[in-house]
């Protein structure tokens, strides 16, 4: 096949650089690199990245946040602590020789002490929280190995094995967390497998189960919720590009470990780098209450589809009153939207299984989740859940009787806060989600982007509006001494405002750039959100630095990927067609799958991919044959041009250019676009 028959997706795929860098919920990655535009400026006290110094302003508001609330109560430092079996004290995982760790716990040991004034106290103490990792038991026959990735892995003692729970994102911290266990309590085997929920971090660490030599794969129970493999391969996919490049914001991943870099998620310390998998389940849960006996554990499954992922499920273990809430509960206000970016998640929905839960339970001991740590006693566990069910509640039901008195999602985010009795409650404050922009996602989820005023109807485009508001305001120089004024005083966000109109205005302006750089780091500082800490502190350090390359490489999804159906990818191929070029474009092109025996008719009219699975069409100008691992390997770059040159697994029939001409239709993005600039 030659050379010029090449493009789009028989090229390295950004499809699977989006799967291995955005898929679910935690999107994982590791620190990417930067292509540097600016030299960093080498202010007085700044550090290697440019990253300036905490403002007395930024001092005096982190320290009223430390005077607000409790910080002096050690329940939760006592409950993290509790049933430590074993640690590691320099916990470093190591991947391929000459690789970056997969998992670094080392980089963290700054997080100690009092809080810095370039980080906000609540956000610090949630940081040493996280920090606390090792193997620990959480019941009678119930471990947690905590602080190997930012998940957690839960392991049940069955009568003849072990059950494992949310195997981790990668097969290396999951290979050396069960390392761990199986270190200090025995070499029984694995004999099931529960995937709580469909995001990554609970499901990609699967191939250390699976090749553990103590696992009869062939025999192993994999229980998960209704949809989770089709909900698991498939998130991400169509969006994921700029999901992708927004989860390098979200979780700091160019960021240096440092009291004024990267701290902590909120959720976990970080998503862990590493190879992916996923196994298909076998037993599938799909209604409320579901009993299965699992290896003589007797569980009573609760189906919670559409609350933090769209399958998910928690568990009761009725002998130990034992409740896994899956990522439902934990120790921070979860994402009611995600700054990554994905589909809203449903405030009351999500709020109503927690009720739902504390009804089904009602004698509960003990609660432990997919992150964070266990909570004790049947008091306190009720409570924990009460608090966790009415935070959603409070921000559904008064963003709702905001909105209907008028109120935009600004407005409301402005205006709400918790209630007094619960304010101050750690496990609900904005560690990962924030109430401030909970509220928005609830507006979004009943009402959408439009606020019902006319002037945001079809506001100018940022570069255009940028223009316009540095003319009004007198021109570069006068923003400059504005924004400069209003740093001084303390108002970041205005700064922020004023200085990102005069970027998008003028992007080679320098001063314009580390002004609004210097805005982000102090804004960055006082956040009590770690994505809010990362996405400021990211956005500085692009101003400074240039845009972020992908952090991880393609082959890292391989094994996503060879589970992805072929009408994944045309799904997917159909959000790539470049509307303008491939206006008038009438094309006919049958794929033929040989590996999995399917046929895929692709149809381009209106400018408009249609695909569906059927037999060939005898009409059509070509048919390409190839197999889907082929697809794969190629998409990851573990196949280059000699391979689609030579390989048996791809043939053209028919019209090679029109093959030629449908994949130059199709748009390339590299996953590195602007964010903070142009």
């Amino acid at each position: 096949m030659p050379q010029s028959l090449l493009p789009a997706p028989f090229r390295p795929l950004p499809l699977a650089l989006a799967i291995a860098v955005t898929l679910s919920g935690a999107a994982g990655c590791g620190r990417g690199e930067y292509a540097t535009v600016n030299a960093p400026m080498n202010a007085a006290g700044a550090d290697a990245a440019g990253h300036h110094p905490p403002t007395a302003t930024t001092a005096k508001r982190n320290a009223a946040v430390a005077k607000s609330l409790p910080l002096e109560d050690r329940q939760d430092f006592e409950d993290a602590n509790r049933g430590l079996v074993a640690r590691e004290p320099d916990l470093v995982i190591n991947g391929r020789t000459g690789d970056a760790p997969i998992w670094n716990l080392k980089e963290y040991a700054f997080v100690d002490g009092p809080a810095p004034d370039s980080v906000n106290p609540s956000l610090w103490r949630q940081a040493r929280l996280n920090g606390i990792h090792g193997l620990f038991q959480v019941a009678e026959g119930v471990w947690q190995v905590r602080g190997y990735d930012i998940a957690n892995l839960s392991l049940i003692r069955g009568k003849t094995g072990w059950i494992v729970v949310d195997p981790l994102t990668t097969k290396e911290t999951a290979a050396a967390a069960l390392a761990l266990a199986r270190k200090h309590l025995g070499t029984e085997p694995i004999v099931a497998v529960i995937f709580t929920h469909s995001h990554v971090d609970h499901f990609g660490g699967v191939a250390a189960v699976l090749e553990d030599e103590h696992t009869d794969s062939k025999n192993l129970r994999v229980l998960a919720p209704a949809g989770f493999l089709e909900e698991a391969t498939s998130e991400n996919v169509l969006a994921g590009i700029a999901m992708g490049r927004r989860a390098g914001f979200m979780y700091g991943t160019a960021l240096e470990r440092s009291p004024r870099g990267h701290v902590d998620t909120g959720l976990g310390k970080a998503p862990a780098r590493g190879s992916i998998s996923i196994v298909e389940p076998n037993e599938t849960v799909d209604h409320t209450p579901q009993d299965i006996d699992i290896d003589g554990v007797a569980f009573r499954f609760q189906h919670t589809p559409g609350s933090e992922a769209p399958a998910e499920l928690m568990f009761y273990l009725p002998a130990v009153k034992a409740l896994c809430g899956a990522e439902v509960v934990s120790h921070n206000l979860h994402n009611l939207y995600t700054l990554r970016g994905a589909k809203v998640r449903d405030a009351l929905r999500w709020s109503g299984y927690i009720d739902e839960a504390i009804d089904l339970f009602a004698d509960v001991d003990v609660v432990f989740a997919s992150h964070h740590w266990p909570v004790f006693g049947h008091e306190r566990s009720v409570e924990f859940l009460e608090q966790q069910r009415d935070a959603y509640k409070y921000i559904h039901d008064q963003t709702l009787r905001m909105a209907n008195a008028g109120m935009t999602p600004r407005e409301i985010a402005e205006e709400i806060s918790l209630p007094s009795t619960l304010e101050k409650v750690f496990s609900v404050r904005d560690y990962y989600g924030t109430v401030r922009h909970n509220a928005k996602a609830v507006y979004q989820n009943y009402f959408g982007w439009y606020d019902g005023n006319p002037a945001n109807l079809d506001p100018l485009p940022p570069v255009e509006a940028g223009k316009r508001y540095v003319e009004a305001m007198g021109g570069s120089a006068a923003v400059l001494a504005r924004g400069e004024q209003s740093f001084e005083r303390g108002e970041y966000r205005w700064t922020a405002t004023m200085l990102d109109h005069l970027v998008f205005a003028e992007p080679d302006n320098t001063q314009a750039r580390e002004l609004l750089a210097r805005a982000y780091d102090q804004l960055g500082y006082q956040a009590e959100s770690g994505p809010w800490r990362d996405v400021y502190l990211t956005g500085a350090f692009e101003l400074r630095h240039g845009t972020q390359d992908p952090p991880l490489p393609p082959a890292a999804a391989s094994e996503l990927l060879r589970r992805l159906s072929p009408a994944r990818f045309f799904d997917a191929m159909a959000t790539r067609v470049i509307g303008p070029k491939a206006d008038g474009a009438d094309l006919t092109i049958n794929f033929v799958f040989t590996d999995v025996g399917e046929t895929h008719v692709v149809e381009l009219s209106n400018a408009v991919l249609h695909h569906r699975r059927t037999d060939a069409d005898p009409k059509a100008s070509a048919t390409v044959k190839l197999t889907r691992d082929f697809l794969v390997r190629v998409s990851t770059g573990q196949a280059g041009l000699r391979d689609l040159v030579f390989s048996d697994e791809l043939a053209v029939e028919g019209s090679r250019l029109d093959v030629m001409s449908f994949f130059s239709l199709l748009d390339r993005p590299d996953g590195k676009f602007a964010i903070v600039t142009p």
